[in-house]
């Protein structure tokens, strides 16, 4: 199983501290945007050489633990 926090980090000097995959400028919310609008894993992984499957999953699953904390807050 993935886990997001090996894949994922928030860096305030990086796209505004936004979540973004380790070593690239790419953020968690531009691939779950790819994602929402259609393309398939493996078309993202076409355009963006630097991702992995693994990354993808990551940002799956942070979103998801991101709700989830929110459920439980409520």
């Amino acid at each position: 199983m993935v886990n997001y926090k090996e894949h994922i980090v928030i860096d305030p000097n990086k796209r505004f501290g936004k979540p973004i995959i380790s070593g690239t400028r790419i953020s968690v919310y531009d691939v779950l945007n790819w994602l929402a609008n259609g393309m398939s894993k493996e078309e993202i992984l076409d355009d963006f050489p630097e991702l992995s499957e693994d990354n993808i999953t990551a940002c799956l699953l942070f979103a998801a633990n991101r709700e989830r904390r929110i459920r439980v807050a409520s």
